[in-house]
């Protein structure tokens, strides 16, 4: 027992001094009259517990285990061996101080081992430190800077990073002669690059970012050529060397300024249809501008119409600068990919006005070679408009707008239904109509590639959801009694909106606290209602019969409460912004109350 006793104290002695790092789990509980450890007791004869946690080694003489006296020969008490009254042989003594003496040469042994661990273990964490930090350093490390990539070299030394580039007069005096052109055009290239382009270019914007802005930078040369000529036509028109510049730009500033903000504030009730179909409505603002400049082309052919004529194109370039402010916010906005909206709008300026500065400069040109000759003028107007127009429908048809309209939403929700998967952005805007009210013309500016992951049957339902739906339609139009409203407010209750069809439309009456995201669901509902429609023959029959349990409207709307977070989910995954449906809803909601 007194060596199981000892290795406990070896034990004890070895792991007190580490920390441990978990908390270890709580010791048994021993009575305090039968355990004390050896810490803290100190070995003296006259300590009061006088080690009782030790028994003697000696043998009881008599039956009985009792301390102290007692019948039965008195001789069966135990004996303590540091005391001098002790009864028990030296040679126990003997046995328990070769027992300590060895323990604490284990103690000191083991003591030794831990230190040599531990000077092992530093040294081995300071060599893999020391590699760890060679390796860093032997590697190339770049500084990245508007996209550009600068390499950083370690200066020992000095304990720094120091650059690779040179000064600009030290790279030139370290080329050869045939190289200057060559680095002279990289490094004006590269300034143009940060001049004209947002920082971080390409990884700040999206990609369909650059080809929009060389479209746009042809559209506006084209459109201050044409700039040039028309008001080089009207200063004829009014008489130009006769003394008339005066009162020529005393009428330019009624005509332009006073017609022009009667436009503008005309035209500014139609704003939320700007987002809805920004590349429409842009197309037909350039549309507007080129009718402008024509007609003031003309003005020198008419010159009794001058004022009409004058007035007429002022209110048309004004309507048209308003919706290109407009729709400019909404293409800014899908390519900033990095929320930098204010830096790509003001490098949008920036190429604006390159662009218009060359323009100017070519206008001058040709306007001297042309002179007054109102043949010249307009062939060379014909030809600069279709350059003008056809740059802008370039540049329109490569922006992927992220957003969800009625046609795209419809578009993505069908492929959704048909296929399990959710288009990609690019392939749903190559198909979007610019003009959905006019089809001729949407069938003249198609794009010529077909595309391959929309599917037909998508297409066709997108463009028949489109001209079936009606948000925000009134209640009182599409319901015939008061069991229809009971039927449709208990099957709505927790929807912000209510969903049935009336005359062949899909009537959405909108709550008065009806959201964008509410909208996009009863979209999402509105398409699975088609989908029943088309391939599983399930007609309408009333409002009152399709709110029943089985009614297309009870399972279209249990199918959307279902599904709706997944296609959502499924959108965002490839590019879709689905926080809520960019439509243009009809004035009418609705509050619920009691409809009993």
């Amino acid at each position: 027992m007194l060596r199981n006793m000892a290795c406990t104290c070896i034990s004890s002695s070895l792991f007190t001094p580490l920390q441990l790092r978990h908390h270890p789990p709580s010791l048994p509980h021993f009575p305090a009259a039968n355990f004390h450890p050896f810490p803290s007791i100190k070995l003296t004869p006259s300590h009061p517990f006088r080690l009782s946690a030790l028994p003697s080694f000696s043998q009881p003489t008599g039956g009985n285990n009792n301390n102290g006296g007692g019948g039965g020969g008195g001789g069966g008490s135990w004996g303590y061996p540091f005391d001098s009254d002790d009864s028990s042989s030296s040679g126990s003594r003997h046995t328990l101080l070769l027992a300590l003496l060895f323990s604490s040469v284990a103690f000191c042994f083991c003591q030794l081992l831990l230190a040599k661990f531990a000077m092992a273990n530093n040294h081995n964490r300071s060599s893999t430190s020391s590699s760890i930090e060679n390796e860093i350093l032997t590697q190339p490390i770049w500084e990245v800077k508007g996209g550009n990539l600068i390499k950083l070299f370690p200066d020992h030394i000095k304990d720094i990073f120091i650059t690779s580039n040179p000064g600009l007069f030290s790279e030139l005096s370290s080329l050869k002669p045939p190289q200057v052109p060559i680095f002279l055009y990289n490094k004006c290239r590269d300034f143009l690059v940060r001049l004209m382009l947002p920082e971080g270019f390409p990884n700040s914007v999206t990609s369909d970012y650059l080809e929009y802005s060389l479209w746009r930078g042809v559209q506006g040369v084209a459109c201050q050529v044409s700039g040039v000529l028309a008001t080089q036509a009207l200063l004829y028109a009014v008489g130009l060397g006769k003394g008339a510049i005066p009162t020529a730009a005393a009428i330019n500033w009624v005509l332009k300024d006073g017609i022009g903000y009667l436009s503008k504030i005309l035209l500014s009730d139609f704003g939320r249809h700007f987002d809805v179909n920004p590349k429409g409505w842009r197309l037909f603002a350039d549309l507007l501008e080129n009718a402008a400049f024509g007609l003031e082309m003309c003005t020198p052919a008419f010159p009794h119409l001058f004022v009409p004529i004058g007035a007429f194109a002022g209110a048309s370039r004004s309507a048209a600068s308003l919706i290109q402010a407009s729709t400019r916010s909404c293409f800014f906005a899908g390519f900033a990919a990095q929320r930098n909206f204010a830096e790509v709008i003001a490098k949008g300026e920036v190429q604006g006005m390159a662009s218009r500065f060359i323009g100017i400069g070519l206008g001058i040109g040709l306007g001297n070679c042309i002179g007054s000759s109102t043949p010249l003028v307009l062939a060379s107007f014909c030809i600069v408009t279709w350059i003008h127009m056809y740059s802008n429908l370039k540049s329109y048809q490569s922006i992927q707008i992220r957003t969800l309209n009625p046609y795209r939403a419809s578009l993505v929700f069908s492929e959704y239904l048909l296929s399990g998967q959710a288009p990609p952005v690019k392939e749903v805007n190559a198909e979007e109509p610019l003009f959905p009210a006019v089809p001729i013309l949407n069938a003249y500016f198609a794009t010529k590639a077909q595309s391959t992951v929309l599917s037909s049957e998508a297409k066709d339902a997108a463009v028949e959801i489109e001209s079936r739906l009606q948000l925000g339609s009134k209640l009182s139009e599409i319901i015939n009694n008061k069991e229809e409203v009971l039927a449709l407010f208990s099957l709505y209750k927790n929807e912000g909106y209510l969903l049935s069809e009336h005359s062949g439309k899909f009537c959405v009456v909108l709550k008065e606290n009806c959201s964008q995201q509410d909208m996009l669901k009863a979209l999402f509902q509105v398409n699975y209602l088609y989908w029943l429609e088309k391939n599983a023959g399930i007609e309408g029959r009333g409002s009152l019969y399709d709110c029943k349990p089985g009614g297309r409207l009870q399972i279209s709307l249990e199918y959307a409460e279902r599904e709706f977070d997944h296609v959502r989910n499924d959108g965002e995954s490839v590019g879709w912004i689905t926080d809520g449906l960019i439509a243009r809803p009809l004035p009418s909601r609705i509050r619920p109350g009691n409809t009993e």
